[in-house]
């Protein structure tokens, strides 16, 4: 048994000089990512069996970008070649007052032209216990958003449990009624959600109650199990400071069961695919038989730990997680 992860890993370029706009940098860091191999490569760090489907172009770009993902143990037999290019994006830290930045040139990418049929999904469900799709892809194309559906119900038809991230890019979508028109079919085979108040609040335009983002997210995640009849909703709470410094913390919610963990303040470093660490750290748990309270404060530790991480991709093992949910938070020399 083991998991899938289904999406678009990228090319990513960061300025070598960490803070650098991208305006005045000459020289760029180079790594592959995306939402779903993110996860793929979390929970390959976290020596689980895993699987990632996409497709690539047949160059050296697309065969990196498959070394990448074995490198962190994600298997790759379901990565189908073909297409003219990979999806790029440009990542600008911020740092105090001055808010990282994203610039994506995926249009044309080898995922969006995708064919009917290109994907067998029974035969790559086969014998997995897990199935994780994000919000992303289905704006990919008409064909990605089919086949992000598809792989949903053929999962759930298949005894395939289905974890969704409802990742919402507004610069993707031309309007959040488009998305909801996808997520909700979704969402119909979907067993564990991850989100956050803001997504629910941007997509389906829901208000929340409360005097802190805990409150907030809180009432968050009740409104979204009713809304949408899932049983388990792990959402994280991110306050603000600036685009140095943030607290950290999640809810989870198990059919009535809700727990929230300890916040944890962070300065950060890389705070992309740090949700992506969240989910696979949930994931990882929710297969390992930890408790609801444990699901929650390790996925919250794996999700604070990743800030301080550069790159896209979480690294961290499970006892460094373990660490830091058990409050080693003084960054201290290990030796």
């Amino acid at each position: 048994m083991s998991f899938i992860t289904f999406g678009e890993i990228m090319l990513r370029l960061t300025p070598k000089d960490h803070g650098q706009k991208i305006n005045s940098s000459n020289n760029f860091n180079v790594n592959y990512a995306g939402s779903e191999s993110n996860v793929a490569s979390a929970l390959g760090v976290l020596n689980n069996n895993v699987d990632f489907v996409s497709k690539l172009p047949v160059n050296q770009l697309g065969d990196a970008a498959v070394k990448n993902l074995q490198g962190f143990g994600v298997q790759t037999s379901f990565v189908v070649r073909g297409g003219k290019r990979i999806g790029t994006y440009f990542i600008e830290i911020g740092d105090s007052i001055r808010p990282s930045s994203v610039i994506y040139d995926r249009a044309d990418s080898a995922i969006s032209t995708i064919l009917e049929g290109e994907f067998k999904w029974k035969e790559i469900l086969k014998n997995k216990k897990w199935l994780f799709l994000s919000g992303i892809t289905p704006v990919l194309s008409e064909q990605c958003a089919l086949e992000t559906i598809n792989a949903a119900k053929t999962a759930n038809e298949m005894g395939v449990k289905v974890a969704f991230d409802m990742n919402y890019r507004r610069s993707l979508w031309n309007s959040n009624k488009d998305a909801q028109v996808i997520f909700n079919k979704i969402l119909e085979n979907t067993d564990l959600l991850f989100g956050n108040a803001g997504v629910l609040k941007d997509v389906y335009e829901m208000n929340f109650s409360g005097d802190s983002a805990e409150e907030k997210t809180i009432d968050a995640i009740k409104k979204g199990k009713k809304e949408f009849g899932v049983k388990q909703l792990a959402f994280t709470i991110r306050d603000h400071s600036s685009a140095s410094e943030n607290e950290l913390s999640g809810v989870f919610l198990n059919d009535n069961d809700l727990s929230v963990s300890k916040a944890i303040k962070v300065k950060i470093t890389d705070r992309f695919g740090t949700g992506d660490a969240f989910a696979a750290a949930c994931l990882h748990s929710i297969d390992k038989g930890y408790t609801n309270q444990q699901i929650i404060d390790f996925s919250t530790a794996a999700f604070a730990l990743k800030h301080t991480i550069k790159g896209d991709q979480h690294t961290s093992s499970e006892n460094e997680i373990k660490s830091i949910m058990e409050g080693n938070i003084s960054g201290h020399v290990l030796r």
